[in-house]
């Protein structure tokens, strides 16, 4: 069965955001990353919108309680990294009328961060949810794609053909898969995503579809910009596959000393009503926000600071796994 997975800026029911847990991933601002990620989780469910809120123990979940409304629910699952829309499953309608969580092969980011639960969280949120299941036979993060809803997608190269995901398949058995398990008719092939993504380059923090054809993508935010020639690259790429690009200009150089911080607005979380923008005290937070905002006109736009959720390797969109409506 061929399912069809739609845009993320198509209706909602639910969004799950994962809460941050664990010292070690974030030393010393495990706290400031709870507080960003739980004002993302009270933005969203003022609008209206489901939101249920993973948590990983009792502990975790009295931190939450005290932080977050009574609009957002809390669900409990075994997880290790909040990165839920890389670990949960990718819930598509079944042609049938209901729902099916479609769940890949996950291995750590290629090996990098094996954490307790990371290969079973996508299984208990689809049951949690009393959606049923299946599972492919290849690994795949949610974060590695992008589509407009038509059957168009775009990735990176850097990503999935990494040899440390599927090191067997090649670039057209790759798009056969993605096809057959997803509906990609046409994949725009980007090349390398941002410097030090630990993920090998999501496509989630470098390009991002905002209506049918129309993709938005980083400018250069002055000369020092460490990621200038990869957002040339890729605009170049969109340009030449025919597409509408929108402009959203990048936070710039963000680091300390000689390390690149992998920070992009692009990692906004879109919900039914709302656009969450992730700021990291950048001098360009306002005019990135400002840009998202023009792409975005039926919905709020605000930016909300992410910079402690960055430390532990992601921002909201990675954080988070919406759930299609059937409206």
């Amino acid at each position: 069965m061929t399912l069809h997975m739609p845009a993320e800026f198509a209706p909602q029911d639910w969004i799950w955001i994962g809460f941050p847990h664990d010292e070690r991933e974030w030393p010393g601002v495990l706290h400031r990353a709870q507080e960003q990620i739980a004002a993302f989780a009270n933005a969203v469910a003022e609008t209206g919108q489901e939101v249920r809120l993973v948590v990983r123990d009792a502990a975790n979940e009295m931190r939450a309680r005290d932080l977050v409304s009574g609009a957002v629910t809390c669900e409990r699952h075994v997880y290790g990294d909040i990165w839920l829309r890389d670990t949960g499953p990718l819930v598509l309608p079944d042609g049938k009328g209901g729902r099916i969580a479609r769940r890949f092969g996950f291995n750590g980011w290629g090996g990098k961060f094996e954490m307790e639960g990371d290969h079973t969280v996508g299984a208990a949120l689809a049951a949690s949810a009393g959606l049923p299941c299946d599972s492919t036979d290849w690994v795949l993060e949610g974060g590695a794609i992008d589509t407009d809803g038509t059957g168009l997608a775009v990735t990176t190269e850097q990503c999935l053909l990494n040899p440390n995901r599927n090191p067997g398949l090649s670039k057209d058995e790759i798009a056969a898969n993605l096809a057959r398990d997803l509906g990609f008719e046409r994949i725009l092939w980007l090349g390398d995503g941002l410097l030090n993504d630990h993920t090998d380059g999501h496509v989630d923090n470098l390009a991002r579809f905002v209506a049918p054809g129309r993709l938005a993508l980083p400018l250069p935010s002055g000369p020092d910009d460490p990621n200038a020639a990869i957002y040339a690259d890729a605009r170049a790429r969109a340009l030449d596959f025919g597409l509408d690009v929108a402009d959203v200009p990048s936070p710039g150089m963000m680091g300390e000393g000689d390390h690149v911080e992998p920070a992009s607005y692009m990692n906004f979380a879109i919900c039914s009503d709302i656009v969450i923008v992730p700021i990291y005290g950048s001098v360009h937070d306002e005019d990135g926000v400002a840009a998202v905002r023009e792409l975005f006109p039926h919905r709020a736009v605000i930016g909300l600071m992410a910079d402690a959720v960055l430390a532990g390797g992601g921002s909201f969109h990675c954080a988070s796994q919406h759930v299609p409506s059937l409206a």
